[in-house]
Parts: structure tokens; C-alpha cells; sequence
């Protein structure tokens, strides 16, 4: 390389190209990369279908419960822009597989778990490895996959993203109600070992190496500064339910902020000196990936937090037991898939105008669901069923062609970092939505009874909640509207 040639300090350059995959072994490599990340989207949510049988069998108290469920968002969050950026450097094959073997054994150790102390210390370490593995499937797919197989690879990973959000509690409710060798909701946990050994036997195989061509040393103190501010910013979050909102809540989230702006600007210094990032700050410069970012955190936010809440209301409202519930949220998964593959055949030509459409569809559909719930008596299964399969119908439109949006300018040498970055603003969002929807959900149902809440107040909280819902999809496709018309997946440097 002459000088000419060489990349000025604090810019993004391309990755050293590597040899892609593509056809059958591109299936296979996605196959497995992809299940890596199903399992860390859907162990997210399965375990909150399951925590009264894990207080029932541990004697966990609530404040227990709540931290076998806030440990592993939090291990995972502060982890992932660090995996990200250690896959590049390092090898995100490498890192991918020493990821999900961790993932493997702690999910094993979970399940064997004798007291909740082990139990939330076991879910702490898997949502570790779960930050190693997640990124690599980023920046696998960005450095490793043929420009034919980019863009198809990306709307799969959006497809799964979007299906492993109703999978969590349709699995979950089916485990824990099956009772597989007498387990109960140790099968939850147990389920993760086989997938992830045979993800290990075939990815050994079919996975090919990519790293950056970078040599720089790991980003040690920007790595320390960006865990510890997501952690600070996810903590009274996650808590809201046991803690309320106090000075010292407010008090997290300021800090968690501070750190996270003094993260960008030693980054940015960094970057200007020469160093290698933990984040390079030249990324939000991406138009796609500074707004995509926008629109992920108010999108992803608005799924957990339904899903959460109709689970409560269908469970306390309706009386139907987990499996019952699973199979009423089982129509929006396969709305999502009837359209993912619409959404990621059209994306390249009409990639923004998809994205709007499936973010007012999945606004509309709340919208028929506030209709359904409206008297407060039980619906019944086929108007629920049609309303969520409306919502599925956005979501299959929208996921796939939002995450091939916000990568597809990104430079193959930043793809393990940028795909940490998304991965933990879709974290941050369902952490929020979650802790602010579902606050004020319980508040509604706790409103307007006078004595134990009944059908009624359930069904008021949870026409309260499809409103909020309703417009942060909309606050979504507005946010939309400023991303480009279209986006080239097939090529390193700006979308157009």
C-alpha cells in the first residue's frame, strides 16, 4: 500500500476481502451462525413464562426472579460492543464458536442450578458468553457471505429476530407444561445444550474466518467505559418493578449517560490519534446506521413489551395457561413469516418504503386489537389470532429489511462492532419498553379495582398499552422516513 493509498487516521476503511460462501455451504454457515442467535433472542424472554415454576421448585423470592431475568440482559448488554470488536480483531469464527460453547455449558449450569443465587450467577455468565457469540453473526455475514447471499443472509437474521420474540413464550409455556422427564422448567435451560452441540460439530466445519486486517491493540478502557455505562443505564431500567422510581434511579441513568458520552468522545480521541476503537464514532457519520438506529431502538422496543403484557392479560385477564397463551401469539409468527421473504426480495429497491409500510401495519394492528379488547370480556381465539397475524404481517415487511439497512453501508472491518452496537441499542429498547410499558400496564390494572383485579382491568391495561404502542410504532416510521429511498447490500461504503 503507498501512501497515497493508506486509510487517514479516524476514517472507516474496508476489511482484506475474504473468501465468501456461497450456495449450499452459505446455507449451511448461516444455518448454524443463525441458530446461535435464535437460542441468545429466545433464552431473553423464556425464562419470564417460566419464573413462577423456578420460584415454586427454588423458593426464589421476587426480588430473586427479577434478577434470574435482569443478569442476563445486563452480562449481555455490557458485553457486546467489546465481542464485536474482539471478533474482529481476533477472528469472529473463532470467537463465534468459543462464544456458544461458553453459552453451551452455562446453559447446562443453569439448569442445574441448586439455589437462585447459582441460578442468577449461572444466567449472569451465559448472558457473557451470549455477548461474545451475538456480534460474530454481524460481522460473519457482513465479511464472509458472497454480495449475492449479503442481502438474503441479512433479512434471514431479521426474520429470526423477529420469529425468536414470540418463540420465547410459546416455548417456554410448552416446556414447562410438558414436564420432559420430569424437569419442568429445567428443560428450558437444557434445550440449548443439544442445538448448540450440533451448531458446534457443523460450524467447525462449514464456518469460514474472517478478521479485520487491523492490528492494533484491544480498546481495554473504551471497552470498560462502554460496559460500564450500558450497565449503568440498564440497571434502574431493568428494576423499575422492585426498586420504583427513586433519586437514586434517576441518578443511575445520568451516570449511565455520562459515561456513555465520555465513551463516544475517548473514542472519537482515539480514533483521531491513530488507535483502533472499540466503537469508531466515524459509524454514526453512515446515514443508514446513525438513523436505522433511531428507528431500531423505538421498532424493537415496542415488540417485548406487547408480548409481555398480552401474556399477562391473556394469562390473569382470559385465564388461558402458558400454552394456550403460546398459541394465541402463534399467528403472529407466521404472519412475520409470509412476508419476511417479500421484505428482503424488495429491499434493495424499495427498502425505506418497506420499512414505513410494516411499521404502520404493525401500528394498525394494535389498533384492531384495542377493537377486539374493547368490552373487556374474552374475545375468543380467531379476532385475537387476526389482529396478531396483521402484526406479524408489519413485522415480517419491517425487521428484515431494517437490520439489512443499518449495516449495509457499514465497512467489512466494522462489522463485528457495528453489529454490537445494534444488538445492544435493541437490548436498550426492549429493556425500556419493558420497564415502562409494563409499569404502566400493572398500574392500569391495579387503577381502576377497587378490590383483586378482574377480567376488566386487565383488559383496561391492556387498551392503555396498545395506544402507547400504537404511536411508538408510528414515532417509528416517521423516524423511517429520513433513511435512503434504497440501499445497495452488495457493496462496502455509504447506502445511496
Amino acid at each position: 500500500m503507498t501512501a497515497s493509498q493508506a486509510p487517514q487516521e479516524g476514517t472507516l476503511t474496508p476489511d482484506a476481502p475474504p473468501a465468501p460462501v456461497s450456495g449450499v455451504s452459505a446455507n449451511v454457515a448461516l444455518l448454524v451462525v443463525l441458530s446461535g442467535s435464535f437460542m441468545d433472542l429466545v433464552d431473553a424472554t423464556i425464562v419470564t413464562v417460566a419464573a413462577p415454576a423456578i420460584a415454586r421448585d427454588t423458593g426464589a423470592g421476587d426480588a430473586q426472579i427479577q434478577w434470574t431475568i435482569a443478569a442476563y440482559t445486563l452480562a449481555l448488554g455490557a458485553g457486546l460492543i467489546t465481542g464485536g470488536r474482539l471478533g474482529d480483531q481476533f477472528g469472529r469464527k473463532r470467537l463465534f464458536m468459543t462464544g456458544l460453547a461458553g453459552f453451551m455449558v452455562t446453559s447446562a449450569l443453569c439448569a442445574l442450578a441448586v439455589d437462585p443465587s447459582m441460578l442468577i450467577g449461572m444466567r449472569a455468565a451465559q448472558g457473557l458468553t451470549a455477548g461474545i457469540m451475538v456480534p460474530q453473526v454481524f460481522g460473519m455475514i457482513r465479511a464472509s457471505f458472497a454480495p449475492a447471499e449479503r442481502a438474503k443472509a441479512f433479512g434471514a437474521y431479521g426474520a429470526v429476530q423477529g420469529l425468536a420474540s414470540v418463540a420465547g413464550p410459546l416455548l417456554g409455556g410448552f416446556l414447562v407444561e410438558a414436564d420432559l422427564f420430569g424437569l419442568g422448567w429445567r428443560t428450558i435451560f437444557w434445550i440449548n445444550v443439544p442445538f448448540s452441540l450440533l451448531a458446534l460439530v457443523v460450524g467447525a466445519k462449514v464456518l469460514p474466518e474472517s478478521r479485520s486486517s487491523s492490528t492494533a491493540r484491544l480498546d481495554v478502557v473504551g471497552a470498560l467505559l462502554a460496559a460500564s455505562g450500558i450497565l449503568l443505564l440498564l440497571l434502574p431500567i431493568i428494576q423499575t418493578e422492585t426498586w420504583g422510581w427513586t433519586a437514586a434511579s434517576y441518578a443511575l441513568l445520568a451516570a449511565g449517560v455520562t459515561v456513555l458520552t465520555l465513551f463516544l468522545v475517548y473514542e472519537r480521541g482515539l480514533a483521531g490519534r491513530g488507535g483502533e476503537p472499540a466503537f469508531d464514532p466515524a459509524l454514526l457519520t453512515i446515514r443508514a446506521f446513525a438513523v436505522g438506529l433511531g428507528a431500531s431502538l423505538l421498532f424493537f422496543g415496542g415488540i417485548g413489551s406487547f408480548f409481555l403484557t398480552l401474556s399477562v392479560y391473556l394469562q390473569a385477564g382470559t385465564g388461558r395457561t402458558a400454552w394456550e397463551t403460546g398459541l394465541v401469539i402463534l399467528p403472529y409468527a407466521l404472519g412475520s413469516v409470509a412476508t419476511s421473504g417479500v421484505g428482503v426480495a424488495l429491499a434493495a429497491k424499495a427498502g425505506r418504503a418497506l420499512l414505513v409500510t410494516g411499521s404502520l401495519t404493525v401500528a394498525a394492528s394494535q389498533l384492531v386489537l384495542l377493537a377486539v379488547v374493547e368490552d373487556g370480556s374474552d374475545p375468543g381465539y380467531w379476532p385475537l389470532a387476526l389482529a396478531l397475524f396483521i402484526g406479524g404481517l408489519g413485522l415480517g415487511l419491517a425487521a428484515p429489511v431494517l437490520v439489512n439497512v443499518v449495516l449495509a453501508g457499514v465497512p467489512g472491518r466494522n462489522a463485528g462492532a457495528a453489529g454490537g452496537v445494534l444488538s445492544t441499542v435493541n437490548q436498550i429498547g426492549g429493556a425500556i419498553g419493558i420497564a415502562v410499558l409494563g409499569t404502566v400496564f400493572f398500574a392500569a390494572v391495579d387503577g381502576p379495582a377497587t378490590g383483586a383485579p378482574g377480567p376488566a382491568d386487565y383488559s383496561h391495561a391492556l387498551r392503555v398499552v396498545l395506544v402507547i404502542s400504537a404511536v411508538l410504532y408510528l414515532a417509528a416510521g416517521l423516524v423511517m422516513l429520513a433513511l435512503p429511498k434504497a440501499h445497495a447490500s452488495g457493496r462496502d461504503g455509504h447506502s445511496a
